[in-house]
């Protein structure tokens, strides 16, 4: 693990997919027999795709550490999943599925490296009984210094107090209801200027009136079927720098009319596996200090 400690950058942790595959099935989007089928070719791919999505983040001016890939553990690249790291604290995920849980021991590790290099301050676990996917299903909205958290498909309702308690900030539970958009940061991502892009389908009637009733009309855009299923939602937010999977000529316009630039590096290798650019990342450097601001040019 290389420690890129660099104050004032996004710092973001990820995970070359040295051993990325889909050789099991916990998600619509995953297809082993598929995959089988062009194994040599789409591995390859994979390595290229997160090697462009590697140098946007490095040359828009971010840190990366990396997480040393295992053999047998192909969704290790999505480190997203790997905790909710905040204010130089770490709350470590719980996954659902038994095909993913090996993960713990190695993100574990990896935070103790980062811990011992002085990048964070402490690690806490969950307490026994309660799954949580990490960043994928808590998702941090700086403007109004709130986390989303998702529940349902792989996280529980119950985790929303011990994130609140171990950050001592906001946080609003969503049930997801849509099994392709099973992770928050499928469905979700909250942009700097204080917009929310957002799949609306993917979220309950409840979990939209939350929505309606903290983000106001003007801040929410709404992301197509078209772009949902190409994961446009699973962005990486740096400042005014949008880093996306996909994005169709309707959302880069209505993204561009209110400041942002936006990098397409597609991912349809991850995809396969159920996940994006979001999903490939981790942000390492959130502070209570950035809520209610709106600075965030930074990649990491």
């Amino acid at each position: 693990m290389s420690t890129n400690k660099q104050h004032g950058k996004p710092h973001f942790l990820m995970c070359r997919p040295k051993h990325f595959g889909v050789i099991y099935s916990i998600n619509p989007w995953m297809n082993p027999r598929g995959w089988a089928r062009d194994q040599q070719a789409l591995a390859a791919a994979s390595q290229h795709e997160w090697a462009r999505l590697h140098h946007t983040l490095v040359d828009l001016g971010a840190a990366v550490d990396l997480v040393p890939p295992v053999a047998g553990l192909p969704d290790l690249v999505f480190t997203a999943n790997s905790a909710i790291v905040f204010d130089r604290t770490v709350l470590l995920a719980r996954f659902r599925h038994p095909e993913r849980q090996p993960e713990e021991a190695h993100y574990e590790a990896a935070f103790r490296r980062l811990q011992g290099h002085g990048v964070i301050d402490a690690v806490h676990k969950l307490p026994d009984g309660l799954t949580l996917e990490g960043a994928g299903d808590c998702v941090f909205d700086q403007t109004r210094g709130t986390f989303f958290m998702g529940h349902g498909p792989r996280t529980h309702r119950d985790a929303r107090a011990v994130v609140a308690d171990t950050f001592g900030v906001d946080v609003v539970a969503l049930e997801l209801a849509d099994p392709r958009f099973y992770h928050m940061d499928t469905a979700l991502c909250p942009l700097s200027g204080g917009e929310l892009l957002y799949i609306p389908g993917a979220f309950t009637p409840a979990g939209r009136a939350e929505i309606e009733a903290r983000v106001a009309p003007d801040d929410r855009i709404a992301v197509s079927d078209k772009d949902a299923v190409r994961l446009a939602a699973n962005t990486v937010c740096v400042g005014t720098e949008l880093v996306m999977p996909a994005c169709g000529a309707q959302l880069r316009r209505a993204l561009e009319a209110r400041g942002y630039r936006v990098h397409v590096t597609p991912l349809p290798s991850f995809r396969r596996g159920g996940g994006a650019a979001f999903c490939l990342t981790l942000r390492l450097d959130r502070r209570t200090g950035e809520l209610g601001a709106v600075q965030e040019a930074e990649v990491a």
